[in-house]
């Protein structure tokens, strides 16, 4: 006898394992479907060395005590087993730039934002002041951002353009680039790219910002915890290869690439858009919609180097650092020279668990195109060994490893002689193990001039298919958790979402 779900959700990145939360917490029958050994999308780790490195999420935002991703992670019962470790609160950023010394300071809490970069800016306050202001009215505008309340976009926020604002706010060409340093987080052009990404990508880690301790897969572990508390069906290793539809317009069933076929009354994909079209079959979509989604441009990838240093060589450092060629590389860091790279690159350190002073391993990222891995696209590997693309590909990483570690070494004194191994993840990596078009590392580049280009609704013209994750409007843990809360309104309705999100909001107020 088939067995019938209720959801059956395809992919396991956080937007859909907080949608399937959502939904099993509401007694629904849930399946999810992931294609790799391990879950979580972006929130995937690995082990090398005895020592866990992350693959995307490196911290996060909105954490403490009645902020948004603290309210969202406390309804999925998630907040309370997280392990993690404040970042410096004076600097959990600092940006660097060429040869000039001086790290400046993103500080959490608006006023201490403003104080730590007086300090080095004492002319510019109030204008920090402005900035600051203008960011956090800009995410209130956004639905459910603050949890509940605001179920719009206002078209007039959509269109602010990052560049115009910052220059509108300072004419100091180095504060302007402080503000921007951090832009990695949505690799965007920011000369074109809409106010908004900025805003809501930095607002969270000004309000907190924190290192999950062992890892962001701990966040995908405790959700599918949960879930199965919750009756919830989850399986790795099962690739959905096939879907099949009824006579009418809905979907009837699944099929994975082990031939085990899975049935449900709505589905919700997880995985990223361009794969689903083809999943669904290019004839059943509106030329218009498949038309604009080939349009989009992906943001660009990245190439990663991950150190593991001797003991007790390297001071650990509690921040993250943004580092540029030049004050003008911050404005469109992603188009690079091959020549000269890497011209920026993020780096974060991790606590040693013995000697907490020093750090135990570096991790260092640089944009990268795909197109640097073209050679090697035909081949796709998600086992630890990836001999098998051949000496050519392990030559092309060990010379771009080196490249990042001769410009880290700038930077840390005799770090050469303090490094034990090096590994390394390139856009191939990031593709085959993330599922992301071409490697990119946060779905598709917006624009201030048609923001609503890439805004998709979670609910499509297929009318028991639903969709989630960074394809979908917004990125990072927040933004995927924010679109997972609106996909489960689409199918509960949000007065129901809204009514569980005050119920316990009002219980954590009566706890206090």
């Amino acid at each position: 006898m088939k067995k019938q779900y209720d959801i059956l959700i395809i992919g396991s990145g956080i937007g859909g394992l907080v949608s399937a939360l959502i939904l099993a917490k509401e007694g629904l029958k849930v399946c999810v479907l992931e294609k790799n050994n391990q879950y979580g999308g972006n929130l995937q780790t690995f082990s090398r060395d005895k020592l866990i490195f992350d693959t995307g999420v490196h911290y996060l935002g909105g954490l403490s005590k009645g902020q948004n991703l603290h309210q969202f992670f406390s309804y999925l019962e998630i907040m309370d087993d997280l392990e993690l470790q404040k970042m410096d609160e004076n600097g959990y950023d600092k940006i660097t730039f060429a040869d000039d010394e001086i790290e400046y300071p993103h500080a959490q809490g608006y006023d201490n934002f403003v104080e730590q970069l007086s300090k080095y800016f004492p002319e510019e306050r109030e204008n920090l002041e402005d900035y600051c202001e203008e960011i956090q009215r800009v995410c209130n505008h956004f639905p459910r951002y603050n949890v509940i309340g605001n179920d719009h976009y206002n078209e007039e926020i959509l269109h602010l353009n990052t560049k115009r604002f910052i220059e509108s706010i300072t004419s100091d060409k180095k504060l302007q680039a402080v503000l921007l340093g951090s832009n990695f987080l949505y690799a965007g052009d920011s000369e074109n790219i809409p106010f908004y990404v900025h805003a809501l990508t930095v607002n969270s880690y000004i309000q907190s910002s924190y290192k999950c301790v062992k890892g962001g897969s701990q966040i995908s572990k405790l959700l599918i915890r949960k879930l199965r508390e919750y009756g919830a069906d989850v399986h790795k290793h099962s690739e959905v290869s096939e879907i099949f539809f009824n006579g009418n317009n809905t979907l009837s069933s699944v099929k994975t690439k082990s031939g085990k076929e899975y049935f449900a009354k709505q589905f919700i994909s997880n995985i990223e858009i361009r794969s689903l079209t083809k999943l669904i079959g290019e004839e059943r979509l509106k030329k218009s919609f498949l038309n604009r989604i080939l349009s989009w441009e992906p943001v660009s990838s990245c190439f990663s180097v991950y150190l593991v240093l001797k003991p007790q060589t390297i001071p650990n450092f509690n921040y993250n650092i943004y580092h540029y060629s030049s004050e003008e590389m911050v404005w469109n860091a992603y188009q690079y020279s091959k020549k000269s790279w890497p011209e920026t690159y993020m780096l974060s350190s991790t606590q040693s668990k013995n000697h907490s002073e020093f750090a135990e391993s570096l991790t260092a990222i640089s944009y990268m195109d795909f197109s640097e891995a073209e050679q090697w696209k035909n081949t796709f590997n998600t086992v630890a060994d990836e001999n098998e693309r051949g000496v050519l590909y392990e030559k092309f990483k060990q010379e771009k490893a080196e490249k990042i570690i001769n410009a880290l070494e700038k930077k840390i004194l005799n770090l050469r002689n303090s490094i034990k191994n090096i590994y390394t993840s390139s856009p191939l990596s990031y593709r085959d193990y993330i599922g992301s078009f071409e490697g990119n590392m946060y779905g598709y580049i917006k624009s201030s001039e048609n923001p609503l280009k890439t805004m998709v609704s979670p609910r499509t013209k297929i009318d028991n298919l639903f969709l989630t994750g960074q394809s979908v409007n917004m990125h990072g843990i927040l933004g995927c958790t924010i679109g997972a809360f609106n996909t489960c309104a689409e199918i509960l309705g949000k007065e129901k979402i809204d009514e569980r999100l005050t119920q316990m909001i009002k219980k954590n107020n009566n706890e206090k």
